[in-house]
């Protein structure tokens, strides 16, 4: 694959990553959908493009998908949708991403994983900027929605801990997406009493599922195997500053100082323990050699 394919492929699915919390919020903000209907309507269109890529892929690599890391995967849909409510579209995707990370840094330590004294300065400080973020005061995000946001956080981090090793990581996903509709079929009777939509609504919803998620995963796992890890996690630092530009560009929505002072804690923090993991592995594997 050329660099410049790599280069626009990666950039489209980090587009498409951020796209998904702009839309929510959008749909959210000015439409008449409400968020458990905006996360059935995005599972279901997700697996029906998803399922679409792999008809005409027509390849024989291995994949299905199962029932845990589907409950994973509607559980990040359904609580970042219901954040989504009450937060900024910036503010919820620094906290979506500082929650991925810190599940995924959290059971490598678990597991044995040993850091480096810098790495665990920086998910120390990645750490104090989402307390930062979360500190009562007339900036703070709503705290219900933060803690919706953090636990869709959780959620994405066991679901990509999950998929590792599991096959192709478009039929995982696909098969992922299908299982959690019996998930969306309980939440849409739950909150059938809050049932809401509009046509603006609806493809706000389908656009979120069927381009930001399905093809959206598509185009990463595409570009994926061309990338280093380093590279891969780091170049998704860059959702949540998307995401924020969005924000400001499309919706009108302000950047404060707390904000701007806990993006760069947390994305900082994360950054430094991605580098030096990699530093670290590149010096053991040159003592081997």
């Amino acid at each position: 694959m050329s660099s410049t394919r790599i280069i626009l492929l990666t950039s489209l699915a980090m587009i498409a990553f951020a796209g998904n919390s702009l839309l929510c919020r959008a749909a959210l903000m000015h439409t008449g959908i409400d968020a458990g209907t905006f996360t059935a309507i995005r599972l279901i269109s997700g697996a029906m493009i998803l399922w679409l890529v792999i008809q005409f892929r027509q390849d024989d690599q291995i994949g299905r998908g199962n029932w845990i890391s589907a409950f994973s995967l509607f559980t990040y849909a359904a609580g970042f949708s219901f954040a989504y409510i009450t937060l900024p579209t910036a503010t919820g995707a620094l906290l979506l991403f500082g929650a991925v990370q810190t599940t995924m840094i959290g059971y490598g330590i678990w597991t044995g994983e040993r850091l480096h004294k810098l790495q665990l300065l920086g998910l120390l400080v990645a750490f104090s900027g989402i307390v930062g973020l979360l500190l009562p005061g007339l900036t703070a995000p709503p705290l219900s929605g933060s803690i919706l946001m953090l636990v869709a956080g959780v959620a994405w981090g066991i679901y990509s801990l999950r998929g590792k090793g599991m096959g192709d990581p478009t039929k995982v996903t696909a098969g992922n997406f299908l299982r959690a509709i019996p998930f969306v079929a309980v939440l849409s009777l739950l909150t059938l009493k809050d049932f809401s939509m509009d046509t603006a609504g609806f493809w706000y919803a389908v656009s979120s599922g069927a381009l930001a998620s399905g093809l959206g995963y598509a185009i990463w796992y595409a570009a994926l195997p061309e990338l280093k890890a380093t590279n891969a996690a780091t170049l998704q630092l860059s959702v949540p500053v998307i995401a924020a530009v969005g924000g400001i560009l499309f919706l009108s929505e302000p950047i404060t100082l707390r904000l701007a002072l806990a993006s760069a804690a947390i994305l900082g923090g994360i950054a430094l323990v991605i580098l030096v993991k990699q530093e670290t592995i590149n010096g053991i594997n040159g003592v081997k050699k």
